[in-house]
């Protein structure tokens, strides 16, 4: 694939105002070249004929009437000559560029008066000049305008166009300099500062410009390092949380794996009861790191399997992986369940979105050590309730804790169950499954996060 060359901004807009002010001076000389003749020419005849009619208005008996005519011909620089009754006047006649005595002149001027025309005015434009001639009762008026200096004013305009031109690229120049400065100097600013951003420099200072164009990418920009530093931050976080998280799992294994080498191996309920609690630890180790690959998809890419299964049996299952954390740890949860609880949705994500909610209340519930789990029937729906006795969350961080990484109270010491993109992980599930969800928290009191699923139709026939 061949490259296209490149030039810079100074290069081209330098290069771009050149040629378009040479364009602009070669167009103003072939139009000179072309139109100028006929433009002067319906310049000259313009002022004779108004000349005429001024001196048509004026009658020639007045006292002041020579003085007229003299200041007419002297003013538009043309050549008058009053023939009244025999007594011929003449006005700047003998200016060198008045020919009307020249032969091509004077044989016009004789056919007037010879009688080839008739006419009140008689008008006739030669290649040396314009004769215009008014008849007016005993006297006759000739007004003429040579075209000689035609040449003089295109040779002046064509000596001089070499002038304009060497003037007009020095100025261009100039010109392209300033405005291409103008231009590239953001634009260089810009593509440093967007350098640094490569670099993980998320500090630099966006200053406005003035330009429209360059100040909105300037905010884009902005916005993007803006973007880029908080996922910087997340992501440090997630590494620190998810190395820390892996503990969690692997850490109950080895107590469980413990356990049954000094104790549980003599007692087969016991072992065969530790055993399944480390095979759902390494399940649920599997499904910790797949959590972030989760996360990395889109929720319209999260597959859902519906099933129809009982959520208070389920949720018996999954605190019976906690068991080992009780025991160690002294942790309490109080689960408060139905009977029986039909519901139709994903048993594993939905599964998945209970291991993250009760593993972020025994990360943040009180010094109690206290957790509630409550399941409760409400019309068609099941409404799960999990509560800590914690410090609570600040009004202004409740929207915030649903963001991709984002993890409250960084310093907070205790971490059983815990990953930073474990309540984006509910966030997209029920999303997903179009579910209510939400949180109620009041600091240093708890905090409560619900869901509510919906009841299956045998559930309904059930409950009847």
């Amino acid at each position: 694939m061949k490259t296209k060359k490149k030039h810079s901004i100074f290069f081209k807009t330098q290069i771009y105002l050149i040629l378009f002010c040479i364009l602009v001076l070669l167009f103003l000389w072939a139009f000179e070249k072309l139109f100028f003749d006929i433009y002067y020419k319906k310049y000259k005849e313009k002022t004779v004929d108004n000349v005429i009619s001024l001196i048509n208005d004026k009658s020639i008996s007045d006292e002041d009437a020579f003085d007229y005519i003299e200041s007419l011909a002297y003013k538009n620089d043309i050549c008058i000559i009053v023939n009244n009754n025999g007594y011929v006047n003449e006005f700047n006649t003998k200016n060198p560029n008045c020919n009307i005595h020249s032969p091509e002149v004077r044989d016009s001027i004789r056919d007037y008066l010879l009688g080839k025309e008739t006419d009140d005015s008689y008008k006739v434009s030669t290649k040396e000049g314009y004769l215009s001639v008014l008849q007016k009762d005993n006297y006759s008026i000739l007004v003429y305008s040579s075209l000689r200096q035609n040449n003089i004013l295109k040779d002046m305009l064509e000596g001089q166009m070499v002038y304009i031109i060497i003037i007009c690229i020095i100025l261009s120049s100039a010109v392209s300099i300033y405005i291409s400065n103008l231009i590239t100097k953001p634009i260089r600013s810009i593509t440093k500062k967007a350098k640094n951003i490569g670099k993980e420099n998320y500090n630099n200072k966006f200053t406005e410009t003035g330009l429209i164009e360059i100040d909105e990418l300037n905010e884009t920009l902005d916005g993007v390092q803006k973007e880029l530093g908080k996922v910087g931050e997340y992501q440090k976080d997630l590494l620190a949380n998810v190395t820390h998280d892996l503990k969690t799992p692997l850490t109950m294994i080895r107590a469980y794996a413990e356990k049954i080498r000094d104790l549980s191996y003599k007692d087969k309920n016991k072992l065969d009861n530790d055993v399944s609690v480390i095979i759902d630890e390494s399940e649920r180790l599997t499904t910790l790191v797949n959590d972030v690959l989760d996360m990395s998809r889109a929720s319209s890419d999260l597959p859902l399997k519906m099933e129809e299964y009982d959520l208070a049996l389920n949720i018996k299952e999954i605190m019976h992986r906690f068991d080992i954390v009780k025991e160690k740890e002294g942790y309490n949860i109080k689960l408060s369940l139905p009977d029986k609880a039909l519901v139709y949705a994903d048993k594993n994500r939905i599964e998945q979105v209970i291991y993250n909610l009760i593993g972020n209340a025994l990360n943040y519930t009180g010094n109690d050590k206290t957790i509630y789990v409550k399941l409760t029937p409400v019309n068609k729906h099941f409404l799960l309730e999990i509560t800590d006795t914690g410090k609570g969350i600040k009004e202004d961080e409740i929207d915030k804790i649903w963001t991709k990484y984002y993890k409250n109270d960084k310093n907070h010491k205790r971490n059983v169950i815990s990953s930073g993109v474990g309540l984006s992980i509910v966030k997209t599930i029920l999303e997903k499954h179009t579910f209510k969800y939400g949180v109620k928290s009041k600091v240093n009191e708890g905090t409560t996060f619900y869901f509510e699923i919906p009841t299956s139709k045998k559930h309904k026939k059930i409950t009847k």
